[in-house]
């Protein structure tokens, strides 16, 4: 799986870090989504679906 966000569209709720934080963190100056790790293995794949449906900007996209 690949993970793509766009960071235009993201409003910062923090709802990805929530659900995997060692996949998304975000910005200390204006808390827009870092992609920590465009791979994720295999066992964090669920979260990363979690925090993709969660997000209410939807600036998460999976690519299988």
């Amino acid at each position: 799986m690949k993970v793509i966000v766009d960071q235009g569209k993201c409003i910062g709720s923090g709802q990805c870090v929530m659900s995997a934080s060692d996949v998304f963190d975000q910005s200390d100056s204006d808390g827009i989504v870092l992609l920590l790790d465009e791979h994720p293995p295999a066992d964090r794949i669920d979260q990363v679906r979690e925090a993709a449906a969660l997000c209410p900007a939807l600036a998460i996209t999976l690519e299988d």
